[in-house]
């Protein structure tokens, strides 16, 4: 089997190793969502170890760590740097009205993709114009896949279990 690393796509390990999936429930029970087909089938193919232990809440190298024990590898030693968690001021666009919402975990709920309907969105938003992406998980894939595409981005932590995400088209 293949090393995992901080880069292992989701999908890949529950591909790969039997039982992948109870086994990332076992370690964070916020990893249940894994139970819906919709995100096994789009989300986990975009988000790696890493952006998961983030969804997750977790110290990406704590789970890397956990998942390489389960399947038999050995733990991968810190090197002692550990990422700096910056933390963003709140930027003064987010003031502005959002255009459009959409909620992550009614969408998912009824097996639609959150990315997909986004980016449908955000084809028909004016430059400049924001969407709102409510979620009770920091959508770490969804924030990185905005990025790419050239948007802003910020996330708000309301709670625990309540983030909104948003998002500028550029």
């Amino acid at each position: 089997m293949k090393e995992i690393t901080l880069e292992t796509k989701i999908a890949d390990l529950l591909n790969d190793y039997e039982g992948m999936k109870d086994i990332l429930i076992k370690i964070n029970p916020k990893f249940k969502k894994l139970n819906n087909p919709v995100l096994r089938r789009t989300l986990a193919k975009i988000a790696g170890v890493k952006q998961a232990a983030v969804v997750g809440g977790m110290d990406p190298e704590d789970l890397l760590n956990q998942l390489r024990v389960a399947v038999g590898q050995k733990p991968v030693k810190s090197h002692g740097e550990k990422e700096d968690h910056v933390v963003e001021v709140r930027p003064d666009w987010i003031s502005s009205e959002a255009k459009t919402s959409l909620n992550a975990n009614e969408m998912l709920d009824r097996e639609k993709n959150p990315l997909a309907e986004a980016n449908k969105i955000l084809k028909k938003l004016e430059t400049g114009d924001i969407l709102t992406i409510v979620s009770d998980f920091r959508p770490e894939p969804l924030i990185e896949a905005f990025e790419k595409a050239g948007h802003t981005v910020y996330c708000d932590a309301k709670a625990d279990d309540r983030f909104v995400t948003y998002v500028k088209k550029q």
